[in-house]
């Protein structure tokens, strides 16, 4: 039997909290306005939340609206866990606002100061003072039917050297 399985049958528990201390270092916990849509939550609360963590950190702020019933937002998330160099470099240069649509919670007041999006997910950014700077369709992320990491990287590289 291989050393490796020897060492995980016999201390499950030491293995286990390694790789917990592992994940916790490499990512740690994000507000529960970065972490889901949900249509219980306050978009305006949220996003004051959202500018003063931009501030303190020196960071922009990404609003990403669509919600649960979305595929392709489900798709993005997949991707941004597939891809965890750009996962985490977003959250570096970001601090990440999903803001919920759907049909029985539009979230319309909140969002009738951005342009209408042509999809969901679609992306605002905003600097730390909550100024518009840009409208983003993800759709332009996707290369033959999928988000590109190439694409994805560009992104985020023309918004990380930018306050």
């Amino acid at each position: 039997m291989p050393v490796c399985m020897l060492y995980s049958m016999r201390f499950p528990g030491i293995i286990l909290l390694c790789v917990l201390g592992v994940q916790a270092h490499a990512s740690p916990a994000l507000p529960a306005y970065s972490s889901g849509y949900d249509p219980a939550r306050d978009p305006f609360a949220d996003g004051r939340a959202a500018l003063q963590l931009a501030r303190d950190t020196q960071r922009k702020v990404l609003i990403e609206v669509g919600g649960d019933w979305c595929s392709w937002c489900h798709v993005l998330d997949r991707f941004l866990n597939e891809h965890p160099v750009l996962r985490i470099r977003l959250h570096q240069t970001f601090v990440l606002l999903k803001v919920n649509v759907d049909e029985a919670n539009g979230n319309s007041e909140f969002l009738s100061v951005f342009p209408r999006p042509l999809g969901y997910p679609h992306m605002y950014i905003t600097d730390i003072d909550g100024t518009i700077l840009y409208s983003q369709d993800t759709a332009e992320f996707l290369q033959d039917g999928k988000y590109s990491e190439q694409r994805f990287r560009a992104f985020l590289d023309r918004w990380s050297h930018t306050l």
